[in-house]
């Protein structure tokens, strides 16, 4: 009888965080966790991950659906039981519609003080901050190097804030796609393990400054502003205080 140990693969673990696997095959997986304390690891991060999806996702799904009725030349094309994500992408054409009879500066404030920043930034933490081995993909012994390569990408100077005077060190960073082009992403960590992010875009005409404004995206809480050319949203299951207060700090280092 073989004593090779059976080929476990990245999917495999994913279909087992899931409750994908018929039972001989999740048994293999089990064994092959219990021996394999890294890929234990993955599967507790993925599953973090997950629980995280679902508390920022789990109030849309469960909307009541609604009714949508567009007139055109007196009559009435009625399209029942549209799911809550359908109406968010109908509302969304029909606001990207309505913003051309707006001058530009509307337009700009339109797209910021919108829930559509803190929500973009909370999925970006939630989807790597549970990474063990990859949560960046620049780290930050080339900081210098990260900068450079986020301002060309997204036009405008970006750099990382410097938090650890308040027990944040920089991890690194990510280059993001964005909702009207590349975004970035800068991660933290403190000595308890807790991670923090600073999710960055630009809009380079753009340059009115907005206050900070505090949105709650699952258990996570999300505090964004307008500073020039940069949109940014600092992301964290923290106490409102403190997150203001680490916004605060990225905010004052970020300015020229």
């Amino acid at each position: 009888m073989s004593n090779e140990q059976p080929s476990i693969s990245e999917f495999d673990l994913h279909a087992y965080v899931d409750d994908q696997l018929d039972p001989q095959r999740r048994a293999l997986v089990e064994n092959y966790l219990a021996a394999n304390p890294e890929a234990a690891e993955k599967v507790r991060a993925y599953r973090q991950q997950n629980d995280a999806l679902h508390a920022l996702f789990d109030p849309v799904l469960t909307e009541q659906p609604i009714s949508l009725v567009v007139n055109r030349n007196g009559a009435g094309f009625r399209f029942p039981h549209y799911s809550a994500i359908a109406a968010t992408l109908v509302m969304g054409v029909l606001g990207g519609w309505m913003a051309g009879s707006m001058t530009h500066n509307e337009r700009a404030k339109t797209v910021y003080v919108s829930t559509d920043l803190p929500h973009m930034a909370a999925i970006a933490h939630v989807v790597y901050t549970p990474e063990v081995l990859h949560p960046v993909e620049v780290g930050a012994d080339q900081e210098e190097h990260l900068a450079k390569w986020l301002t060309k990408r997204l036009g405008t100077p970006v750099r990382a804030p410097h938090l650890q005077a308040v027990g944040f060190k920089l991890e690194g960073g990510r280059l993001l796609p964005g909702a009207q082009g590349p975004a970035a992403q800068f991660m933290y960590q403190d000595n308890e393990g807790r991670r923090l992010t600073l999710y960055l875009r630009a809009d380079l005409q753009n340059t009115e400054e907005s206050s900070f404004r505090y949105a709650k995206e699952g258990n996570l809480g999300v505090f964004y502003w307008v500073d020039g050319p940069l949109a940014c949203a600092m992301s964290g299951d923290f106490e409102r205080e403190q997150l203001l207060t680490l916004a605060q700090i990225a905010y004052h280092d970020l300015s020229p």
